[in-house]
Parts: C-alpha cells; structure tokens; sequence
C-alpha cells in the first residue's frame, strides 16, 4: 500500500474517531465547581444554569461547591481536573479576577482554564444606611471630602469586588474613610439597615430587596448604563466621576485542553439556556444582566477576561492587598 493510500486511511480514521467522540460526550453527568459556599449569588446563578443544561447536553449536571481561601480552593480543584469537559469552574470577579492577584494558587489555575462561556453581570453599587446626611452621589463625595477618616464602609473579604470597589472609589474622587471588614454580604446588609454601618459598595443584585423597601439608599452604579432593575439610580459618569467601572460578572470554564468539540458543545448549551425564555426570567429577576449572544463566545469570554486581569490586578498590587 502508498504511503499516501496509508496517509489516507489514518486521516479517514482519524475522523472516524473524532466524530464518534463528538456524538458520545457527554457519556455521564458533569460537575460544575462553585468556589464558594452554598446559597450565594454564583450558587444560586449556577443551580439555575445546570437545571436547563441538562436538557441540551442529555446528561445531569452536578453543582459542587468548594469554596475557602479566597476561592482559590474550587478554582485550583476545577483548573487540574482532567481536560474531558466532566468538570467545569464557574466564578465571578473575585474568584477569577481578584484572588489571582493575592492567591498563586488562583495565579496559576487561571493559566490552565479554557473559556466557555460569559454568562451574567450585574454593576456593583454604592449603597448607604437611610440616615446619612448626603442625599445623593454628589452631596455623598462632597461630604466625605468634608469628613475625611470619619464614615465607615464595609468590605467583604481582601480583594474582594467590594473591597477593590471602596479603594477605587479613593481613588477616583479623592475621598477618604475607614474600611471595615465583615466576613459575608448578608451581615453587611443587617448593620447598614441598622445604621451601624455607614456606606457599602454592593453586588447590586443582592440590594433588590432592601432597596424595594426603601430600608436603604440607593447613590449610583458603576456601569456605563443605569441597571434595568433600579433605574432610577445614577451611573457614576452621570455625578461627575467618569469611567469608574466594575462589573460583578460570571463566567463558565473548563480545564485547558478540554477538546475543541467539547468546550463547543458545552457553550452551545449555554447559549441554549440563557436562550430560553424561562431561564431568562428567573435571571432578571434576581438582577442578573444577560450576556449578549456576541459576549458568550469561548473567545469573547477569553478576551474580556484578559482584559478585566490587566486592569484590575495593578491596582490590587499597588494597594498591598493581603489574604485576610
């Protein structure tokens, strides 16, 4: 037989077994690892992903949460889990942006992810306990220039969103207060309804409720637009600080590796989900903002990520942000 005739029938093989590969994944359920504890907003966004997953990929997906260390613990397990598409990493800003800068654990697992698929975001927000003096974004700024040192803004966690959030805003309007470190969002949300905290920088979605009651006030948003569920609350380039962006946003990951027709498969089935009207729903209800079909992309996730690293990861080294 010609080398070209063998050269052939390798190649004709070749696709043979990659076709049948492609029609056999996936053969049993797959994990999504949530690296952080159970009924938070990444839980609870991942639960709602895997129910409608399921139906396009035929097969259960588990949700495992491996939460400590500042995330470091599930984004690590997920990073070195074998390429097969069986276990994926879903995260947000603090575990896939901000842990990398503190965590080389997280540092070198972000090197080994393979996008998927952007999923959601919602802007963080700058909230405040009803009997501040200020009224508003401006008069808020104003006032804390006025009083340096004297309010107290709550953060969650070293390098957390909402504690890059509070450093960032120092750093773009000047102003100056005391950060005070709580150990979960639910128990921020308790003492700035008490007044016993002064002002929060907050998941926005985790304010939906508070802010409905009118238990807490609302000052501005850090996205370019006005978030579609509170959109009475002003972007921060509308009170006159331009360009102070930061987005709670999650993304969908699997090992570096994973094959090509796999990680295409699974975003299929995200896109498929985010898709459906019913899902859809339940995600803007809780807050979340649909990633655009353009945004869901392996190669839109690939890029947006790079680029949130690049930006963010400065500015956490130039504060000598530490893990608590």
């Amino acid at each position: 037989m010609k080398m070209t005739t063998i050269a052939a029938a390798i190649a004709v093989a070749i696709g043979g077994i990659d076709g049948a590969h492609a029609q056999a994944y996936p053969a049993h359920p797959i994990t999504i690892i949530v690296p952080f504890p159970a009924g938070g907003p990444t839980d609870t966004l991942a639960r709602i992903l895997s129910e409608r997953m399921r139906v396009s990929l035929g097969q259960p997906v588990i949700i495992e949460t491996v939460s400590g260390a500042g995330a470091s613990i599930g984004v690590a397990r997920a990073a070195q889990a074998a390429p097969d598409g069986y276990t994926l990493s879903i995260g947000n800003w603090t575990s896939h942006v901000g842990a990398g800068a503190m965590y080389p654990a997280v540092h070198d697992a972000l090197l080994e992810l393979q996008p998927v698929s952007r999923i959601s975001a919602t802007p963080l927000m700058i909230v405040g306990k009803n009997a501040l003096p200020p009224q508003n974004a401006r008069e808020l700024i104003a006032w804390l220039k006025e009083n340096p040192g004297k309010a107290s803004a709550a953060t969650v966690g070293a390098g957390s969103a909402a504690h890059i959030c509070l450093l960032y805003f120092q750093q773009k309007t000047g102003a100056r207060f005391q950060l005070v470190p709580y150990r979960g969002g639910a128990p921020v949300m308790q003492d700035l309804v008490a007044g016993q905290i002064d002002f929060f920088c907050a998941e926005a979605s985790q304010t939906l409720s508070f802010l409905r009651s009118g238990a807490i006030r609302p000052f501005a948003v850090m996205s370019k637009e006005r978030w579609p569920a509170a959109p009475d609350v002003p972007t921060m380039d509308e009170v006159g600080v331009p360009g102070m962006y930061i987005s709670f946003w999650h993304g969908l990951w699997g090992p570096k590796g994973t094959p090509r027709d796999v990680v295409t498969k699974l975003n299929g089935a995200v896109v498929d989900t985010l898709a459906d009207p019913a899902v859809r729903q339940r995600l803007t209800e809780l807050g979340q903002v649909i990633a655009t079909r353009e945004e869901q992309t392996p190669e839109a996730l690939a890029a947006f990520h790079k680029a949130e690293i690049e930006q963010w990861w400065p500015i956490i080294k130039a504060a000598n942000v530490k893990p608590e």
